[in-house]
Parts: structure tokens; sequence; C-alpha cells
């Protein structure tokens, strides 16, 4: 079939992203971002109040398409309605996604055997789960557009932590685990969609001043460990587009991680147990 004949969307159609947790922090900055980089955007959050709010000020402000999608990614519903949406291929009116955004994520935290399973399970439901389904329901629809003849890049980009990169987590056990879980599973997805035409990129922050870190920022914690929002966004955008499969936002943690992968694991667990 030729691309004249393809049912999918030409390549002059808007590029189209969708963005989760985008009612805050992270995700509304790269709803931000994008828009400025003239993407049509379906935002996704449970507080669809406040994505509302944002997706009136990016039409006025870009003079953008804005798509609002209120849904709980915690929930068996919130997924399915998600994957329903990715899972649009160019017919009946719904443009499909170019660039999907898997940024939603909770982080609590705590000894491990204090910790409420039930959060436990939260946790791993938003983090972990609802991340592989929604990369599921949409690769599929880009690789058989990229093989109809469809020619912008398409991909995803998956928020994970450099919270995952440490050889113990003591605190954070079950946050930093699944974290390390979405990476190396982001990496391997990323060796297999290549040859198809298809980015996935895993973006390691560190810390960043949203929600989810007010405890440490209250804390006290200096002001070099944080990296902007607006780096965060504007490196990962940088290493989907050239195809490359992992990026770590700021030059001190670049250097961590750097260090994290020489030092001795020995010397690593020591250290780690004298912080628990």
């Amino acid at each position: 079939m030729s691309a004249a004949e393809s049912p999918f969307p030409t390549p002059e159609h808007t590029r189209t992203a969708l963005v989760t947790g985008a009612s805050s922090g992270i995700g509304e900055e790269f709803a931000r971002g994008l828009a400025q980089r003239g993407h049509a955007l379906v935002l996704v959050a449970r507080r669809e109040e406040l994505l509302e709010e944002l997706a009136r000020d990016l039409r006025d402000r870009f003079g953008t398409s804005v798509e609002v999608l209120g849904a709980d990614l915690g929930t068996p519903q919130g997924v399915a309605s998600v994957v329903a949406r990715l899972s649009a291929d160019g017919e009946g009116g719904l443009a499909p996604i170019d660039l999907l955004v898997n940024n939603a994520g909770r982080g609590e935290g705590g000894t491990f055997v204090e910790q409420d399973p039930v959060q436990m399970d939260a946790m791993l439901d938003l983090n972990v789960r609802a991340v592989l389904h929604l990369t599921r329901a949409v690769l599929p629809v880009q690789i058989a557009r990229r093989a109809a003849g469809y020619e912008r890049k398409l991909g995803v980009v998956n928020v994970s932590s450099m919270a995952g990169e440490i050889l113990a987590n003591p605190g954070g056990s079950v946050y930093g685990a699944g974290k390390k879980f979405v990476t190396v599973w982001s990496e391997s997805v990323s060796a297999e969609v290549r040859k198809q035409g298809v980015h996935v990129t895993v973006v390691l922050p560190g810390f960043v001043r949203t929600d989810m870190t007010r405890g440490v920022q209250e804390q006290g914690m200096p002001e070099f460990a944080f990296v902007p929002k607006e780096h965060i966004v504007r490196d990962a955008l940088r290493a989907w587009s050239s195809g490359r499969s992992v990026v770590i936002p700021g030059g001190q943690y670049k250097a961590a991680d750097g260090l994290l992968k020489l030092l001795p694991r020995t010397l690593l667990r020591a250290v780690t147990r004298r912080m628990a």
C-alpha cells in the first residue's frame, strides 16, 4: 500500500502528543514545551479541572488544539480509557498519537515493613503497570503508521528516576525498584522497535521542584540538587528526537551516575547501610 492509499494521516497532519500526569509538575512542563513546539495535545490526569485550566492557557498562548482526558491511571478503568485513546489510528475523527509521554507517577516512601501494602500496590499500578499498558497500546499503531509511509518521528518518552540507579535505597525501596524496572524495560523496548523507525527514550531526573518532592524541599535540600523542570523537558525531547534511548538531565546527575558505575559495589553497600 502506498502512502497515498494509507488509512493513516499524511506527514502534513499536525503532530499529536499525549502527556500523562499533565496537571502539574514535569507533566505540565512537557505540555507547555510540546505546545510551543507545535504539537496538538491530549492531556491526561485525575484532576480534570486543572487540565481544563491548562488547556485554555495553551490554546490562548500557542493556538494549539488541546484535548482533555480525565483519568485515574491507578485504576483499570482509567488505564482502559487512555488505552482506547492511544489505539486510535486516524480513522473516526481522532488523531493518532505521535508521541506518548508517560509522566504520571507517585513517590511514597518509608521503611518497607512499615509501608501500607495497599499504598505500595497503588504506587506500582501507576508507576509500572500503567506505563506498560499505555506503551503497549500506542507502539503497534505507530509501527503500522511507519510501515504505511508516515515519515515524522514517532515514539514514547518514559519518565523514570535516578532513584532507581542507587544500589540500595533505604526508605525508598519500592519506589526505586519500580523506577529501575521502568528504565531497564524502556531500554529493552527501545532496542526492539528501533529498526521499525520508532524511538523510545527513558528520562532519569534527579530532584525536581514538584509536589512529589515537597518533603525534601522542606527539609532544606541544597539548591544544587534540583534540576529545573524546563531542563528536564528540553533534554528529554532532544534525546527522543535524536533517537537516544536514555537521558540524564543535569550535569550533577550525569556525574553521579558515572560515579555510581565506577565505585565498588561493596563500598556502595557499606555506605547505604550507614544511611539506613
